[in-house]
């Protein structure tokens, strides 16, 4: 194996991604190193560019990227439950203690404060080779389609608990606000638990994809004044829930009139500006409003099995090399292009 790799990094002094020649890392006790199949981009991704994150990151250039499978090829002294030629896929964050009271909500409050977030604060995945915490993995199904599975890792995770929390009973309304990168797999999940689907989007060849995917009814959000009216007809009084995948703060601003009385609002997409609540509607529960993320390594083999059992894919264009980032981070800011876009990596 050569001795150095190439990795898309993220520049915190010209604030931009370039492609070098880095070296390849070797695995910690805890770690696995991974030889990746490929990596895809996630919408808060961009949060580098906008300077959003929770935290500069701590080095000057910073692999990008939290969405991965691959194979792997080291393991650090301390690992088990692993071996070399293992199928894996991680999420993405690492280096925690896993076991907290922080830890079991989310990695990054670890309570020893050694969370960190692939991409962010620790080398991510767009490069040839990556590095995760084996604690923050799992080996997937001999039979798994290893590039349609990448983005499962951050998006379907997501997708799949925002259906799941929002607790609604088979044939209960739910509404997927923003049918794009996490929408379109929120959907397929929606279905595969039984419940009725709305696709809300203000792009028409989005919703044309929603009702390909088993969407009840859709809804363009831009072109028709009277859509939650003509939703809460549909409903009997609006949607049970509706999960906002957009990162439109406009979306959040209107998805409470899609609601029936008590409904909730479910938080995923990632908005520039925070959001503005109007208090009293929350005290007087008019609506109720939760979060979700791809949360713990506790929570993930459930949702990536799920997806294998029920043959849910993402929307994924690929590329086959990491000078292309450049072109996935225009279409992504775009928001021109459907679906989730990665990088295949030659094996």
């Amino acid at each position: 194996m050569a001795n150095t790799m190439r990795a898309a990094q993220y520049n915190t002094t010209t604030n931009k991604v370039e492609v070098n020649e880095v070296p390849i890392p070797e695995p910690k006790d805890n770690e696995i190193l991974i030889k990746n199949v490929c990596a895809s981009l996630c919408h808060s991704d961009l949060m580098l560019f906008w300077g959003h994150t929770a935290e500069k990151p701590p080095m000057e250039k910073v692999t990008i990227g939290h969405e991965n499978t691959g194979i792997v090829v080291s393991i650090g002294s301390k690992v088990s439950g692993f071996k070399v030629g293992d199928k894996v896929g991680c999420l993405g964050c690492s280096y925690a203690c896993y076991e907290c009271e922080g830890c079991l909500v989310h990695n990054l409050f670890c309570e020893q404060g050694t969370g960190r977030m692939h991409g962010f604060s620790t080398d991510g995945h767009f490069a040839e080779y990556s590095l995760s915490d084996a604690r923050n993995a799992m080996v997937l199904p001999d039979d798994i389609d290893m590039v349609g599975t990448a983005p499962l890792f951050c998006a379907g995770i997501t997708a799949y608990h925002a259906v799941k929390q929002c607790n609604l009973a088979q044939g209960q309304w739910l509404a997927v606000i923003g049918c794009g990168g996490l929408g379109h797999l929120a959907i397929q999940y929606a279905k595969a638990m039984g419940l009725k689907v709305i696709g809300i989007d203000i792009s028409d060849a989005q919703l044309q994809s929603a009702v390909e995917l088993g969407a009840d009814a859709t809804y363009n959000s831009g072109s028709d004044g009277s859509y939650a009216e003509r939703i809460k007809e549909l409903t009997g009084g609006g949607a049970h829930a509706a999960a906002v995948f957009s990162a439109s703060n406009a979306a959040y601003a209107s998805a409470p009139d899609v609601l029936r009385v008590n409904g909730l609002l479910m938080v995923v997409g990632i908005p520039k500006s925070n959001l503005s609540v109007n208090a009293l509607d929350i005290l007087l529960g008019k609506y109720r409003i939760e979060g979700v993320s791809s949360g713990t390594p506790q929570r993930m083999k459930e949702p990536i099995e799920f997806s294998h059992r029920h043959g849910i894919k993402p929307h994924l264009t690929t590329f086959d090399s990491l000078d292309d980032i450049h072109t996935i981070i225009e279409l992504m800011e775009s928001g021109k292009t459907a679906g989730r876009l990665g990088i295949v990596f030659k094996q």
